[in-house]
């Protein structure tokens, strides 16, 4: 009996040591499959981007590429210069998405407007508005400035041009009446003798009615003479951007994503069959009166649509590749040192902005924001424009003069 106890008393510890190994060693398997699997496992896919109303998983996809705007805690200074507004200023996602509509006539490739970039500019004053004819009068009536438009052009700067071709002119939008391929922009552009910001269509127009229409027919220089004689100066792309986006990130216009929010039309462009048949649905066939259409946040009218603004910058379609390879932040850039535009080698262009009425969704869609024109400087069109900018201090090295047009 004695044995049989000692038996059983030692026969259980051994069950029990037994049954304890099998599961630790159960423990230890669970425990390591799930590091394993904490260590290995594929990482899970992103979430589907927010959308908002009427916007694309395209767009919201495109629209998550931009880090947020971050304008600066600055308060604006205490002086307000007439008919400007304050930009804060900050941080910022700079270039653009792809165009709404993907067709592959025109100017709808943002090809020159990529990579997006992070950009800071300091802030500045921006005039309300696109300068008007009745402002540019005043300059014109104070200085006695002759456009460029209004010059003869010089036998030297055309060698070989016959002489009755040396007259002095500009280019003005001229629409075909009946349909025309959209490959070829001569088909609706001509250069007419004695158009200039008097004569925006030519000598049998004139400004009766227009002093608060931008003005236009204004190279580069002209619109820098201006800047000068009112003691500003031309926005570099990187501010007018900044300003154009009004605190907005990452969307198609400077008002939001919809291009007629609840049907409101929200700027002037081409509505019914470019180039032949603008319909005027948005009240205004051809150019408008500035601030016809709401400010965007920073109150600033016309952003998109009605005229292209001149910019500092020289045009360089590779630019925006320079700026992403140098990484981080750019601060306040200036543009590239040299112009190039493979597509006319010979000529120097700079940046225009905003596309124009005669953008629509047939031809120019680059009333988008962040996305970029461009002209030779002493080229005026009749849906040319600018507006200009003011530093907060005078002594932050963005002054552009006249000596900067051809270096």
């Amino acid at each position: 009996m004695k044995k049989k106890n000692r038996t059983r008393t030692q026969t259980a510890p051994t069950l029990s040591a037994l049954m304890r190994s099998v599961w630790i060693l159960i423990a230890l398997v669970v425990l390591s499959g799930a590091v394993a699997f904490a260590v290995f496992r594929p990482s899970p896919p992103s979430p589907h981007p927010k959308l908002e109303a009427g916007q694309s998983m395209t767009e919201a996809a495109e629209a998550a590429a931009f880090g947020p705007t971050l304008p600066t805690a600055t308060p604006a200074p205490t002086a307000l210069p007439h008919g400007m507004v304050w930009i804060p200023g900050g941080e910022f996602s700079m270039g653009a998405m792809d165009s709404p509509v993907a067709t592959a006539v025109g100017m709808h490739a943002v090809a020159d407007a990529r990579p997006i970039h992070r950009v800071y500019v300091d802030g500045f004053w921006m005039d309300e508005t696109d300068v008007t004819n009745e402002e540019f009068a005043r300059f014109v009536k104070a200085t006695g400035y002759v456009t460029i438009a209004e010059r003869k052009p010089r036998p030297e700067d055309f060698p070989g041009a016959p002489p009755e071709n040396l007259v002095a002119g500009s280019v003005v939008f001229s629409p075909p009446d009946h349909p025309v391929s959209l490959h070829d922009h001569y088909r609706w552009w001509s250069y007419v003798p004695g158009a200039n910001w008097r004569h925006p269509e030519g000598p049998n127009s004139s400004l009766k009615g227009r002093g608060k229409y931008p003005v236009v027919q204004v190279a580069y220089p002209d619109a820098l003479a201006y800047a000068n004689w009112a003691g500003k100066r031309l926005p570099t792309e990187a501010e007018w951007e900044f300003a154009a986006r009004g605190g907005l990130a990452g969307k198609q216009y400077p008002w939001g994503n919809k291009f007629q929010p609840g049907g409101k039309w929200m700027a002037n462009t081409h509505q019914g069959h470019f180039p032949d048949t603008d319909s005027g649905d948005d009240g205004y066939a051809g150019i408008a009166p500035v601030a016809q259409f709401s400010p965007n946040g920073y109150h600033l009218y016309d952003m998109a649509g009605n005229v292209w603004q001149w910019t500092s910058d020289w045009y360089r379609p590779d630019y925006y590749q320079q700026l992403a390879a140098a990484g981080g932040v750019t601060r306040n850039p200036q543009g590239p040192d040299t112009p190039f535009d493979p597509a006319e080698p010979t000529e120097k262009k700079r940046v225009h902005r905003g596309g124009s009425f005669l953008c629509s969704d047939q031809y120019c869609s680059r009333y988008v924001v962040g996305t970029r024109g461009k002209g030779e400087v002493t080229t005026g069109t009749n849906h040319l424009g600018f507006r200009c900018v003011k530093p907060a201090t005078e002594n932050n090295g963005y002054v552009v003069t006249a000596k900067n047009i051809t270096r």
